[in-house]
Parts: C-alpha cells; sequence; structure tokens
C-alpha cells in the first residue's frame, strides 16, 4: 500500500528501499546512518523549496545534511524529512572584491581549487571532503585560523530558503539578527543553498607534517609545547599521536606502532618570512632528530587540505572533542601517558591543534560563535572496523577526558563534537537564548527545531 505521504510528495522526494533515498542519506561517518523517513538530494533552489512545502504541509520536521562528516553528533532524524542539497553552478570567484559564492553542498576542495589560481585561499578545514557550508556555520577552526580567526567572521551574506519557503539573503544589512545567530548558533534556521565567503590573498606558504616514531614521542611533543608558548599568529599546527593501521595507501615507515606528527602551515608576506616562521617550528623539532616522514615544503593554498592527510573514504569514527587552557608540561605528559607509546589506546588518533592568536579575538562584526579564547584542541578518534569495539573506544576516550579534566575548560567547538552522548558546550546561556528567539521568530511552527544541535552549557543540557 503506497503512504498518501507518498501520493502528494514532490517527484524529488524519495522513500526507504529508493536509490535516490540511499544516496541522500549517505554519510561520511558511518558511526551516525541517517534514517529519516523521507528524503530527497536538492539540486537547485526550487527543489528545496518544494520540499519545504511538502514538509510544512504535513507538519513534518526538516533536516539538512551535505556530507554528513559529523553525522554521529547530529540528533536521530526518525519521522523527518532529510534535504541533503546538492546545488549547480559551482564556485564563483570574485577576484576584485576578493569573495566566493559557494553553492550548498560544495566540498572544500572544490573552493580551493577555484580560489587558488587568483592567488586566494579561504578559512578550510584540515579535509578538503568536508562540505562548506555547514564547517561555516559551525564556526570553523582552520590551518589559517590563528592569522585570520574563527572561518564564519569571513562570512558576508548566507542565501537561506527559510520556513515559508522564501529565499531570503541574508547579511549585516538585511536581518543582521538572523546573519549573527547563523554563523555558529547550532542550525534549525532553515535551508542555506549559498554562502558568501570573504577570501584572503595568499602571497608564499610553506605547509607539510613531519613525522618520528613513538620512542621519540616525549621529546617531540615538549619541543612542540615549548614552541606554542611563543608561536607567531602566522603559524597554526596540530600535534597528532597516530596508531595507523595497516593499509595499502599509509606509507610503510608510518605503520607498526604509534608515530608522533607535527603538521600544520606558515604563511608571509613573502617566501622568505613564511620560511622564517616554519624554520622557528622545525629546526628545533629536527634537532631531535630521528624523523621518519617530513614533507614541510614551499607550496601554494592548494597543497593545504593535503597536508593532514586526513581519510577520504566513509568510516565509522567514534571519538570525543574538548577544549583544554594552558595545559603545562604536566597536561601534555598526561596527554602522552594516556595516548602513546605503551598506553594500550585503541584510538588511530588523538589530536592536539593550536589556538590562541586571532582565535582569541573577539569579532564584534561576528556571529554569536566569534572566538574561541582557549588554548588548545584536543580530539580522539577509533575506528571499530580497524581497533578495539566502540565500548573499548569510549572507555578510554573517557580516561583521556579524566586525565586532563585539570586543564578542560568543559566548552567545545561545534564541528569537532564526535557523538550525540559527548559533552558540549559551545555558548553562553545568554547566547542560547537570543539564538532561540531567533529560531521563533523565523519559523514559528518548528519546521527545523529538530535541525538545531543541542547544547550543554555548564553540564545541563538545552535543546
Amino acid at each position: 500500500m503506497v503512504d498518501a505521504r507518498q501520493e502528494i510528495a514532490p517527484a524529488s522526494v524519495a522513500f526507504p528501499g529508493d536509490p535516490a533515498y540511499a544516496e541522500a542519506t549517505r554519510v561520511y561517518n558511518l558511526a551516525g546512518p541517517a534514517r529519516p523517513a523521507a528524503a530527497l538530494t536538492a539540486t537547485s533552489v526550487g527543489d528545496v523549496q518544494a520540499a519545504v512545502g511538502y514538509a510544512a504541509a504535513l507538519r513534518q520536521g526538516v533536516r539538512v545534511h551535505t556530507t554528513g562528516h559529523s553525522a554521529a553528533a547530529a540528533p536521530p532524524m526518525d519521522g523527518a524529512l532529510l534535504i541533503r542539497p546538492l546545488l549547480g553552478g559551482g564556485v564563483e570567484i570574485d577576484v576584485e572584491r576578493r569573495l566566493a559564492r559557494i553553492p550548498a553542498g560544495t566540498s572544500w576542495n572544490a573552493v580551493v581549487r577555484a580560489a587558488a589560481p587568483h592567488g586566494l585561499a579561504a578559512p578550510h578545514g584540515t579535509s578538503g571532503t568536508v562540505g562548506a557550508i555547514g564547517y561555516l556555520l559551525h564556526g570553523g577552526v582552520s590551518f589559517y585560523g590563528r592569522k585570520l580567526g574563527m572561518a564564519a567572521n569571513h562570512i558576508r551574506a548566507v542565501e537561506l530558503v527559510t520556513a515559508d519557503g522564501r529565499l531570503r539573503r541574508i547579511s549585516a544589512d538585511e536581518d543582521p539578527e538572523l546573519f549573527w545567530a547563523l554563523r555558529g548558533g547550532g542550525g534549525g534556521l532553515g535551508v542555506v543553498t549559498a554562502v558568501e565567503l570573504a577570501l584572503f590573498p595568499v602571497a608564499d606558504l610553506v605547509a607539510g607534517a613531519a613525522f618520528w616514531s613513538g620512542k621519540n614521542a616525549e621529546a617531540v611533543v615538549h619541543a612542540w609545547y615549548d614552541w606554542t608558548l611563543r608561536a607567531p599568529d602566522e603559524v597554526s599546527t596540530s600535534l597528532r599521536i597516530m596508531n595507523l593501521p595497516d593499509l595499502p595507501e599509509i606509507p610503510p615507515m608510518l605503520k607498526g606502532g604509534p608515530v608522533v606528527c607535527v603538521a600544520g602551515v606558515a604563511l608571509g608576506d613573502d617566501t622568505d618570512s613564511a620560511r622564517a616562521h616554519a624554520h622557528g617550528l622545525l629546526d628545533p623539532l629536527r634537532a631531535i632528530g630521528g624523523a621518519v616522514l617530513d614533507t614541510w615544503q614551499d607550496g601554494g593554498p592548494e597543497v593545504v587540505p593535503e597536508v593532514h592527510m586526513d581519510p577520504e573514504e566513509p568510516g565509522a569514527f567514534i571519538g570525543d572533542h574538548f577544549l583544554l587552557a594552558e595545559p603545562g608540561r604536566d597536561g601534555m605528559a598526561a596527554f602522552l601517558r594516556l595516548t602513546g607509546e605503551g598506553s594500550g589506546s585503541p584510538l588511530i588518533v588523538a589530536e592536539l591543534r593550536q589556538l590562541g592568536g586571532r582565535f582569541a579575538v573577539p569579532d564584534p562584526s561576528g556571529g554569536v560563535l566569534n572566538h574561541l579564547n582557549q588554548r588548545l584542541a584536543y580530539m580522539g578518534a577509533g575506528v571499530p572496523a580497524l581497533r578495539g569495539t566502540p565500548a573499548e573506544i569510549i572507555e578510554h576516550c573517557d580516561k583521556v577526558r579524566a586525565a586532563l579534566a585539570p586543564w578542560d575548560t568543559r566548552r567545545t567547538a561545534p564541528g569537532f563534537v564526535k557523538g550525540l552522548d559527548r559533552p558540549r558546550g559551545h555558548l553562553t546561556e545568554d547566547d542560547l537564548r537570543a539564538v532561540d528567539h531567533v529560531r521563533a521568530r523565523v519559523d514559528p511552527d518548528g519546521l527545523f527545531r529538530g535541525d538545531a544541535m543541542p547544547e550543554t552549557v555548564l553540564g545541563k543540557r538545552s535543546a
């Protein structure tokens, strides 16, 4: 028997069992499968409007995703209509104004490729396969961020289909309250169909990753940490302890035990200054000796998405995240003790991402999430298909969290949260109330309410 909802659905809406449903619900993080009542891949603004109108008529909640990198942190989609925007037209670059118009569904790789020939770059994430829109709306912590601040601060306009089916352009001049809430407010405000993003010129940069075996981890970890205390804003880095699986695509020298990696990007006004900033980081590390792989080199913005060597293929990723105050040598030793050689860690990667610089500076023209004033971001992730069971991975995540508790600020960056059950909190109670007020104005019937990311503020859950 055909459900009445199927009979009145737009042709592009698919239901479980249809190939189009499987395509629209596809996610990168298989630990968070999407199982809505219906789904569609929207290839035009008209598709989005028709889907919103259909859901509104049925009083059915609407959810939105593109690549599903954060699928495991999203609330369940039971009973909802999922819209996966994949709009055409490509990235448009306005070289004179240094702006990019990015259609929904565009990956960062496409943005980088469009901007780089003009000597321009965007404040993208470490993975080029991540969808640009979702990343930006969640704040965005970039390898350019210590120089530029949060990526969301560089949004200049948002094209949005609201609950009434209207396509609206939202900016500082056109509904500034909604523009504020869109940038870091946790979603649930409509379907974003495009973003206009400010680009920045890149004359020269040095980027790459260097790896040492686990036996050098203590020396590398402490040398990197000492450098972060005096690091210039032009350099943004991460430190990762990695237990990589024996897969064909992984270089052989990185297998067979934990390795420690320092990766990042150094900017400069010219080649010499970029190199000087990079050498300030790398010279003390290279003096340790024993690097098994070192890819740091001169380059352009097109090489930056490859620096982290993040996996491109989907997988089930389970992990944890929180933001740290200054950990000192004791905190770094605790991190290494729980993730390094001899720790028994089932985590494929345990990372400390450098913050500070412009990340810590509030942007008066930014959105609700316009800065992070913590010192480091911790992320840890395991893959049950490769090492450990889900329970063992979560148990070890909890051990790391307990060991780093003295420096845990109980704050998070929303794009890094790995699971719906993991603590999270990036907005104040006042900010949450203000965003909820905007939601009530633009979506009085709560059509998109289920798409708003849950928050925890000082241990209290707020929807």
